[in-house]
């Protein structure tokens, strides 16, 4: 056993062997939707050419190139990061930079996912849970935190905003519709339990974004008065959606696990069933690449930032339109495509877990998360999104939860999913608000309305 202990670069053949029976039953407890989402765009490796090298470390290395950089379906985009950093370092079209960054970001999203599945199999699934609710959406907070060290506190918001929008209407919409349209003839069911926590949570997220744009607005004349106030109930209602994810955790982890378990009784039998009851690779080099990816999501996350606003006036697009719209759906393409891909299958709980529980992730970890970050860095970010970003997030938390309220699912449901969120689409692609004055358009709109009142 401690021979097996010492091998940190890969456990392959009789030494796979090693995980008991038990761990690997725990592992697979462990395992969400996310997980098995992103499992579906990968493909097993072939080790007959690798297994030949006799070089034991050099052996190790490859298998490990080969599982992470080769083992997805989505191995062809790689390219696009070195390609992205020359790019930027040559002075290239940024517009062109922006892209490419965005084209690189969609492996390495997937990779996360894989990599902190691996490292799951040794730490047990209470860890490899955790692991996940804190990496699962680590591209949009990397994002967000270069635009707040940029001071672009709008790019946080309408990125966080739109990826709640994409999960809640665009994946679930289009998982719903597929998912309708495959199963004509089978009655398409799913938990609803999971469906009702994750909406609950979201309900809580939306009060908490509705308060602080209702305070300001009702704070009286004295504008700069109700924006700090606004400033401080976001301050506050942040640690208390923070502390209320963490409760969600022990809901989830610990105390009625079960309710999020009916996924992994779907997943068996598939055909990556029996890659998924054994890791790849050893834990020191899961971590040492989840360190990695996370370097390159950094680099290319602070290319984004930097280069919007130019890819926006050359594309003839709006900010708010790119950071909605655009980044979600590139960024988080992998576990998209796998939602839709077991709505296929007819396994409707791995595709509302992944879209439920991104927008959860997102809205009562993410968001919160970065108020409390921006407070430290002194920056002035609060939960007031504006009327019209607020509004969006409040339709598409409503009509996703009374779409999922009877515990059956159709295909009508996914088309009016579907094109709510084309129609929001095209409120921001027709909206020109500059960067950074979204809140001051808005008081001005109110102010002079309420001017008009008192001379009248």
């Amino acid at each position: 056993m401690g021979s097996h202990q010492q091998e940190p670069w890969l456990l392959e053949n009789g030494n796979l062997k090693v995980l008991t029976k038990e761990m690997r039953h725990g592992h697979g407890r462990s395992r969400t939707a996310h997980n098995m989402s992103s499992s579906s765009l990968r493909k097993k490796s072939d080790r007959t050419l690798v297994s030949k090298v006799r070089c034991e470390l050099l052996r190790n290395v490859l298998v490990n190139l080969q599982e992470v950089i080769l083992g997805t379906k989505l191995s062809i985009l790689f390219p696009a990061i070195p390609i992205a950093i020359i790019a930027h370092f040559y002075g290239l079209g940024r517009p062109w930079v922006f892209a490419l960054s965005l084209l690189g970001l969609t492996p390495l999203a997937e990779r996360v996912s894989f990599l902190t599945e691996q490292v799951a199999f040794y730490t047990g699934p209470t860890v490899g849970g955790l692991l996940n609710a804190t990496c699962g959406n680590i591209t949009e907070l990397v994002i967000a935190i270069f635009a707040l060290s940029s001071n672009k506190v709008d790019v946080v918001k309408y990125s966080l905003l739109g990826s709640i929008l994409s999960n809640l209407l665009l994946v679930l919409g289009t998982s719903l519709l597929c998912g309708g349209i495959a199963n004509l003839g089978k009655e398409q069911k799913y938990d609803r339990r999971q469906a009702d926590v994750n909406s609950l949570m979201l309900l809580l997220a939306l009060l908490c974004h509705l308060l602080p744009m209702l305070f300001r607005y009702s704070g009286g004349s004295d504008a700069v008065a109700a924006a700090n106030s606004s400033l401080y109930l976001s301050r506050a209602a942040s640690i208390t959606m923070l502390i209320a994810y963490f409760a969600y955790l022990i809901f989830q982890l610990w105390t009625h696990r079960q309710l999020f378990e009916a996924e992994d009784e779907d997943g068996e039998g598939e055909n990556n069933g029996s890659d998924d009851e054994a890791a790849v690779i050893g834990i020191w080099s899961g971590v040492a690449w989840l360190a990695g990816m996370t370097v390159f999501i950094a680099l290319l996350s602070e290319y984004v930032v930097d280069t919007i606003e130019e890819a926006s006036d050359t594309w003839g697009l709006s900010v708010s339109f790119l950071s909605i719209i655009l980044l979600p759906i590139v960024g988080n393409a992998a576990e998209h495509a796998g939602a839709i891909i077991f709505a296929f299958k007819n396994k409707l709980d791995i595709s509302l877990g992944v879209a439920l529980g991104s927008s959860t992730q997102i809205g009562m970890f993410a968001v919160p998360l970065c108020v409390l970050v921006a407070w430290i860095m002194g920056v002035k970010m609060d939960l007031n999104f504006n009327l019209l970003e607020t509004g969006s997030l409040a339709l598409a938390i409503i009509v996703t939860s009374f779409s999922l309220q009877d515990g059956t699912s159709h295909y009508m449901k996914g088309l009016i999913l579907l094109l709510c969120y084309v129609v929001i689409g095209a409120c921001f692609f027709v909206q020109r608000t500059p960067l950074n004055q979204g809140n001051d358009v808005t008081n001005i709109t109110f102010k002079s309305a309420s001017d008009a009142v008192l001379s009248a």
